[in-house]
């Protein structure tokens, strides 16, 4: 069995889909007063989900998440982030017995191409496991797994409401072993629904290369309905499901990751 952890229950930061940091999660807050753009803009976000998935995958084996985050960026169109939640699945999928924790750090730039119908982003995010052991000698199942932190770059285009965004990892891919050059493809878009909702649809898939009969490959689809109260709250709600497979997917608990199901969240941004 080989390890995975998949991109956003919650918004996760720099994904243009609510899952959970993110899902996720982390986006900027709005600014609600009127005068020039500062220079630049420092935010925080606060906020909890019922069941953090990542790429539909479940990251908390199906429990709460407490998660954070904090965005710095500048009129230029450059951004720094960093983004935090608790986990199981080091542990508890990789057989690794340090790694409750994820830290997020992200850095790119985004940027107008036509006045108001095109934009893009590019950047490098790592997802860090501060401690974690995973495959390290003389924890069960040494060998199996590799570390379990990892590096991707990224990049996406925006075309009015829709989104196709590509990561592609930089080293294993999250205690996969021989898993380099692991890519992730991402189409979704935001559809104003008035009255401060937001409908996002969503389909991805993920692609592990080098594991056995290619059991860590799959797809994933999402529906969230996200409303914004205003002053910094949003509320979230998302039906995600999976076709990964049960083999590669189940953790040592005997506990299925990529089971549909139902994630609400709250976000507090300020």
């Amino acid at each position: 069995m080989v390890s995975t952890r998949l991109q956003y229950a919650f918004q996760h930061p720099l994904s243009k889909v609510v899952l959970p940091i993110v899902a996720l999660g982390f986006s900027l807050a709005v600014r609600a007063e009127e005068g020039p753009e500062p220079d630049t803009n420092l935010t925080y976000n606060v906020g909890a989900i019922s069941d953090y998935r990542v790429r539909g995958i479940a990251q908390t084996a199906a429990k709460p998440a407490v998660q954070g985050g904090i965005d710095f960026t500048a009129k230029s169109g450059a951004y720094l982030g960093t983004a935090f939640s608790n986990v199981k699945w080091v542990k508890e999928f990789n057989g690794a017995t340090k790694g409750d924790y994820e830290l997020d750090l992200y850095g790119g730039y985004r940027a107008q191409i036509t006045d108001t119908s095109f934009s893009y982003d590019v950047g490098l995010i790592t997802y860090r496991y501060p401690g974690n052991n995973s495959g390290v000698a003389g924890v069960f199942p040494a060998g199996t797994f590799a570390n379990a932190s990892t590096v991707e770059m990224y990049a996406d285009l925006t075309y009015t409401i829709y989104t196709l965004k590509y990561n592609r990892s930089s080293g294993n891919f999250l205690g996969n072993v021989n898993s380099s050059g692991s890519q992730y493809f991402d189409l979704s878009a935001a559809i104003d629904m008035t009255n401060g909702y937001t409908l996002t649809p969503h389909i991805g898939r993920q692609l592990i290369p080098n594991q056995a009969g290619n059991l860590g490959n799959y797809s994933d689809v999402s529906l969230t309905l996200s409303k914004d109260f205003g002053n910094g709250f949003v509320a979230t709600a998302a039906a995600l499901a999976t076709n990964a497979n049960k083999v590669f997917y189940t953790d040592t608990r005997g506990r299925y990751l990529g089971n549909s199901t139902l994630a609400v969240g709250v976000k507090y941004s300020f």
